[in-house]
């Protein structure tokens, strides 16, 4: 992430492999390359002299385009959107004039983005050491595209399903599933079109509750659409990317890096409710496939990061058929990331076995006026809790085979 963000990285691949094993080797340039010379103490001095005397009038123009944001109707959105985030991270004492303001400011007629409630606290959100654990695994695309398309919902709200059932598998295995749903912060894309082969960080994000406090894989499925749907309204509606961008540009670097390192060495993770348990990550990746000269490129399994209060981290990269699911965590926290990969393959059996029920028992085209029925598909349910989403989920609609293909983009 110091050089590129997740997209740019993707594509970034796909330039330096092949395309085919039998590529030819690449042409030598006609001049050699030759790099910009390391700068000197004093360039870099005046380099920042000069952004500096710039900076004033940066200010004053992000606080003009601040001030006329918050005046519009999406900068009042805005407002109850963030005391929604500031509400999760607040003392049950403080959190009531925040849920004050968030309904004071909130349009009514839509639905909020979540709860003024915090994340519940989890053994992977604790203050992270230096070790590691890492595991991956593979799912089928096209299973996840079938499931994606009977229900109606996106690629993206399927690999957030499978997540979340892995991670209600896991937490209830060691008697620590809370009551709450969790919740996961979902990087966003928000790359232009016209930038999209270039470099750099264009990453925004919004918070996602998971739904693990319901039990059927398919209410927890619908719930999670939903969520992500209202999320999704309100980040495209606001200029959150632009925003932390020039804020950002003025944050001190050396600031900056004291004030994450008190953070980490007075172990502050452990004392205050975290604003979300996990990053859950999704990046589209090449639909054909890549070769390093003739070895050809089998997986394409992510590496994340971690931080203290967020000890886990789920990053998937579709590659071809497959969804490459890399987790990253801390082995205090986790200390064995496997039992998480093999509850996605098993989640991801239980939504296709709905899928197919669902395909079944949907109602056949109508013959000489006549339309036969049939009884509604069971459920598939895990063992555990029974509680349910008060929301009915959207009737499935029956799975059109397409032979795989499709866009990996949600």
């Amino acid at each position: 992430h110091a050089l590129v963000d997740g997209v740019s990285g993707a594509n970034l691949t796909a330039v330096i492999l092949d395309s085919s094993p039998d590529a030819p080797a690449p042409t030598p340039p006609a001049e050699p390359f030759v790099g910009e010379a390391e700068p000197s103490q004093l360039s870099l001095l005046g380099k920042a002299v000069v952004d500096n005397l710039g900076r004033p009038a940066k200010l004053v123009r992000m606080q003009l385009d601040l001030v006329r944001q918050l005046g519009s109707s999406t900068g009042i959105q805005a407002l109850g959107t963030f005391a929604d985030m500031a509400a999760r991270s607040l003392p049950s004492a403080l959190r009531a004039p925040v849920v004050g303001l968030r309904n004071r400011t909130r349009d009514h007629d839509t639905v909020p983005v979540f709860d003024a409630r915090p994340a519940p606290r989890t053994s992977f959100n604790h203050s992270v050491t230096a070790h590691r654990r890492y595991a991956c695994c593979s799912v089928s695309l096209d299973e996840a595209k079938l499931v994606r398309r009977t229900f109606g919902v996106t690629l993206n709200d399927v690999v957030m399903a499978l997540c979340a059932g892995a991670l209600r598998t896991y937490l209830a295995d060691r008697d620590e599933l809370p009551d709450e749903p969790l919740v996961a912060m979902v990087p966003v894309s928000v790359r232009p079109s016209a930038q999209a082969t270039t470099g750099g960080n264009r990453v925004s994000a919004l918070l996602a509750e998971l739904a693990t406090h319901l039990d059927d894989p398919v209410e927890r499925l619908a719930a999670i659409s939903r969520g992500m749907k209202a999320a999704k309204a309100v980040h495209d509606a606001l200029p959150v990317a632009e925003m932390l961008e020039n804020v950002v540009e003025f944050f001190p670097p050396a600031i900056t890096a004291r004030a994450m390192r008190l953070i980490s060495r007075t172990h502050m993770a452990d004392r205050v409710q975290p604003p979300f348990n996990l990053t859950i990550s999704n990046v589209p990746g090449p639909r054909t496939a890549l070769y390093v000269g003739r070895a050809e490129l089998e997986h394409y399994y992510p590496v994340s990061t971690i931080a203290d209060g967020s000890g886990l981290n789920i990053t998937v990269q579709s590659y071809r058929d497959k969804l490459d699911f890399g987790i990253v965590t801390c082995r205090e926290l986790v200390p064995d990331p496997w039992c998480i990969t093999a509850s996605i393959q098993a989640e991801l059996a239980l939504l296709v076995a709905a899928a197919g029920a669902a395909t079944q028992a949907a109602p056949e085209p109508e013959v000489n006026g006549s339309r036969p029925t049939r009884s509604a598909p069971q459920r598939t349910r895990r063992s555990g809790s029974s509680s349910r989403d008060a929301a009915t989920p959207r009737r499935p609609r029956p799975a059109t085979p397409r032979n795989g293909t499709g866009s990996s983009r949600t």
